[in-house]
């Protein structure tokens, strides 16, 4: 009977969820090479081969597929067996890794992650974005962030940010230059800067007012996918921009930037947290899960220095 060690089964999952043995590697804190090796040496003695290798990619064969999908529960077991046993510490420990779109990652760093950080000495945060709604848990992560409307069914969704809007903004000096659009249709006569999404399509402007709806794809010869590019475009004065409210706050409160169209941009889905419906939360989860509720109770989180030392 071929026999594998926990440390071979660890290897080839986490080869299987990072795509390649360099990824994978730095995250188990080991040589590529010497892991590649390990691997290899597990597929002769199993006489399978678990994966296809080329110059580019690493990808799980058939056999491979079966093989990480008998193998993942147990070794999920066995990760929630050390974490139970890990409960006796007062301080949680070890890596918690978050998946999130870009823009949820800058909105939470400061008030969520570095504070967390500042608490809990022995954490480390690996924050993976992504724009596309993935399977955290597949993709190796604790928990993830997305607007509530986009958190799948079966997970546990905590409110981080109750009250996001996008709102539509000008530069003072291109209102100046070419008026304040009063009708989302007015937009059809403006310079827009446009949104690419991660899918490939042109994001439509979305407005709503009492019984009224559009979704328009305005008109602009700048095309940008990422929201700070866009922000940056707007405050040269490049033309209107879709933007996060809070994250352009500090430029309304300077007066670089103004709303226009307020009341065409209602509130959208809260920010949240989500995590697996399990009945056992490691101990490094909930004190992110803990921390996310302060926030989103207080609106801000009280910060000490002193917090988690010693």
């Amino acid at each position: 009977m071929t026999k594998a060690s926990l440390a071979e089964l660890e290897a080839v999952a986490v080869v299987a969820r990072r795509g390649g043995f360099r990824a994978a590697a730095r995250e188990l804190g080991v040589s590529s090479s010497g892991l590649s090796h390990a691997v290899a040496g597990l597929e002769e003695r199993m006489g399978v081969r678990l994966f296809n290798r080329t110059t580019r990619s690493v990808v799980l064969t058939a056999a491979g597929e079966q093989f990480i999908e008998t193998i993942a529960p147990a070794l999920a077991a066995i990760e929630g067996a050390l974490e139970n046993a890990g409960e006796h510490v007062t301080e949680p420990s070890g890596v918690l890794r978050l998946n999130m779109a870009l823009g949820a990652a800058r909105f939470i760093l400061q008030p969520l992650v570095l504070e967390y950080l500042r608490r809990f000495q022995r954490m480390h945060v690996e924050i993976v974005t992504d724009s596309e709604l993935v399977d955290v848990i597949a993709n190796g992560c604790d928990a993830g962030i997305r607007l509530e409307d986009r958190v799948p069914p079966d997970m546990i969704a905590v409110p981080i940010i109750p009250d996001m809007r996008e709102v539509v903004v000008a530069s003072t000096d291109y209102v100046k230059q070419r008026g304040i659009p009063h009708h989302p249709k007015d937009l059809l006569m403006h310079e827009c800067i446009r949104a690419r999404m991660a899918s490939g399509r042109i994001y439509r402007w979305e407005f709503a007012k009492d019984n009224e709806r559009h979704a328009l794809d305005v008109p602009g010869r700048m095309v940008l996918d990422e929201s700070g590019l866009m922000l940056d475009a707007a405050l040269s004065g490049a033309g209107i921009a879709y933007l996060s409210e809070r994250a352009i706050s500090p430029h309304l409160d300077s007066g670089d930037l103004q709303i226009v169209l307020s009341d065409w941009t209602p509130p959208t889905p809260a920010l949240c947290l989500y995590y697996p419906g399990r009945r056992h939360v490691p101990q490094k989860l909930r004190a992110f899960i803990d921390l996310a509720r302060e926030y989103s109770r207080k609106g801000s989180l009280t910060t000490s220095a002193s917090l988690g030392r010693g």
